[in-house]
């Protein structure tokens, strides 16, 4: 079956990094796009960023354009989020998850991991 885990999330101040991670199995993971998204008490799931199969395109939500970096390793079925300069309003539980179709929209991921939270103090 199709398994996604996240790691890497944890507290850290305003301007910080964290590097999340998202280790994956039972799927072809090359030829699947993959995608970051984001949630918090009270408000809907957003995406935060989206990355072709082969890592060529990446996309990301205006509100985390220029400060975070996806990318993919291919050899290793592993997704990766770079974050930095972090805010407050970055704060929320981020999943990783498998796509179907390309873009920033939750209805074209069908498989989402557990979570790993993320909390930006300022």
């Amino acid at each position: 079956q199709v398994q996604l885990t996240e790691s890497g999330g944890g507290s850290v101040q305003a301007g910080g990094s964290l590097n999340l991670t998202c280790t994956t199995s039972g799927f072809t993971f090359h030829i699947t796009i993959m995608a970051w998204f984001r949630q918090v008490p009270g408000k809907a799931r957003e995406a935060v960023s989206a990355i072709l199969p082969s890592g060529s395109t990446r996309r990301y939500a205006d509100s985390v354009k220029g400060r975070f970096i996806i990318s993919r390793d291919n050899e290793k079925n592993t997704l990766y989020l770079q974050m930095n300069s972090l805010k407050p309003e970055d704060t929320g539980m981020y999943y990783c998850a498998t796509g179907r179709k390309w873009g920033l929209d939750s209805d074209f991921y069908d498989h989402w991991g557990q979570g790993t939270q993320v909390t930006v103090s300022s």
